[in-house]
């Protein structure tokens, strides 16, 4: 299994978990599951870390600077296949029609460069090959669409694409079967 990320796993993994934990034996743990490779940390989750709550992910995970831990999203790109699911199913019909149509365009292109997006790429294309390893995606993100924008939110993407998807509670205790009390003061 290829567990990746998402930027607001990791602000809540350093907000919540980490101010106590026992000698830094969950920063090890997540550490050394990336260095494993079970975690995947993609190029665009690290750039977003740099500038999300002034940088506190990285001083918090200072092993994340590694640029080898990187899995490179450059070579993600959407199939015409994902653009019709991307502007049929993903996009929000009410946003969608407020925008014209290069507008819309440049919004997609915009979404397809972003974080999200190349998590959902990522698990996609997995999900069209042969591979044994299924891709979960760790998002604190909610499903209700409060904020505007033009596509859904991850979770609900994940639904759509049927992907897996979990929160990072979920992910410490029914993945990694951790117990928070041996790791936590």
């Amino acid at each position: 299994m290829k567990i990746l990320i998402d930027t607001s796993s990791l602000l809540a993994l350093v907000r919540y978990y980490l101010p106590f934990e026992k000698e830094d034996a969950l920063k090890n743990l997540i550490k050394g599951k990336i260095d494993q490779g079970e975690i995947i940390i993609l190029d665009r989750v690290f750039e977003e870390s740099e500038y999300v709550a002034k940088g506190i992910i990285i001083s918090a995970l200072p092993f994340l600077k590694n640029k080898s831990r990187h899995f490179k999203s450059d070579e993600l790109l959407p199939q015409p296949k994902f653009f019709r699911i991307l502007d049929n199913q993903l996009a929000i019909g009410i946003q969608k029609n407020k925008l014209s149509d290069v507008e819309y365009e440049m919004t997609r292109n915009q979404f397809l460069e972003s974080a999200d997006a190349k998590l959902i790429l990522y698990c996609f294309q997995c999900k069209n090959t042969l591979g044994l390893e299924i891709p979960v995606i760790v998002t604190e993100e909610t499903r209700s669409e409060n904020d505007k924008k033009t596509f859904k939110k991850l979770p609900v993407i994940c639904d759509v694409l049927e992907i897996n998807h979990c929160t990072l509670p979920i992910l410490l205790k029914d993945y990694f079967d951790l117990r928070l009390s041996q790791y936590l003061m």
